[in-house]
């Protein structure tokens, strides 16, 4: 497994253990559920060296310090409910769901997701391949047969060059980019427009929620020296009051997007869209090849470019 992988996953072991620590240390009722989502977790953290597991500790105790003044529902609950906190499986992401930690009462009533990163902002990281409808993947939109009519050449080159040489590096072909990323790119582009043309209003939206998250959540962003975090609270599901007390800090509501305004080449790239939307939303949406040796798919790099004003963002030093 690939070391950002297995950073990510130490790092999401650290903060739920924080979490446990910090519910338990306010007299709370916790349950640790116990699969193979939390084995694998505790497996790549305790890999790492003694420093390395004590700079996610410490990393993870001061991101969980902000929750308290925004979530008084963890230690101020109903009756005999309990906390459940769980690590999710690897499947979720696929389904529009970008939370890697769920804190639960037990009640059922109350949750909210933690997306953990490590030195890594990237939204998602999508395929495109001959197979993929990415419409329908992404959005409920089946693409057109015309979409997949358009990319067929270009895989079935890139499949031809992979039979001829099962190695075959992508550094031995002479330019990737004018034969394979600009091309993909276009017929990309213009199938994703023809979509949002013929559905006004739905497109960029459905955008968001597949690549941001269809569930609410805070994203925990752990760099050198410093963690951001960030509220996608785009249903209203996050900083509820508890029955006994209000949040002392305020999380606004965020406005999805309604239109897609520009969908064109980053200036002076040939591998990157630059998509702009609506309510201040723009993501930037990099092509690449996931392997050294040739395959017939690509990968998307998709990072936020700028979001609403009323995303709540804060740091604190590490």
């Amino acid at each position: 497994m690939a070391s950002q992988v297995k950073s990510g996953k130490a790092f999401e072991f650290a903060l739920l253990n924080a979490f446990y620590d910090l519910l338990r240390d306010n007299k709370m009722n916790v349950n640790v559920v116990d699969d193979k989502s939390l084995s694998y977790a505790m497996q790549y953290y305790s890999e790492f060296p003694k420093s390395d597991r004590q700079a996610f500790d410490t990393a993870a105790k001061t991101a969980v310090s902000f929750f308290p003044d925004v979530e008084p529902m963890l230690f101020y609950q109903k009756g005999d409910s309990s906390i459940n906190l769980s690590l999710a499986s690897d499947g979720r992401g696929q389904k529009g769901d970008v939370r890697d930690i769920l804190i639960q009462s037990s009640l059922k009533k109350w949750a909210i997701g933690i997306s953990a990163k490590n030195n890594h902002k990237a939204v998602k990281h999508p395929r495109l391949s001959q197979s993929i409808d990415f419409g329908a993947s992404w959005l409920d939109l089946p693409v057109s047969d015309n979409y997949f009519e358009n990319i067929e050449p270009i895989f079935s080159e890139l499949k031809k060059l992979k039979n001829n040489g099962p190695e075959t590096k992508w550094s031995e072909l002479e330019n990737i980019q004018r034969d394979f990323y600009l091309p993909i790119l276009e017929h990309f582009k213009d199938e994703l427009l023809r979509l949002d043309l013929q559905n006004k209003g739905v497109v960029a939206a459905k955008l968001v929620g597949y690549l941001i998250g269809k569930q609410d959540f805070y994203k925990v962003i752990k760099t050198k020296g410093m963690i951001t975090i960030q509220a996608f609270n785009l249903q209203g599901t996050l900083n509820l009051p508890s029955p006994y007390r209000k949040p002392s800090a305020r999380i606004p509501k965020l406005n999805l997007p309604d239109r897609i305004i520009d969908l064109s080449l980053k200036k002076g790239s040939k591998s990157t869209l630059e998509l702009t939307m609506s309510n201040g939303w723009q993501m930037s949406f990099r092509i690449h090849n996931a392997s050294s040796r040739i395959e017939p798919s690509f990968k998307f790099d998709i990072n936020l470019i700028s979001t609403p004003e009323s995303l709540f963002s804060t740091n604190f030093y590490v």
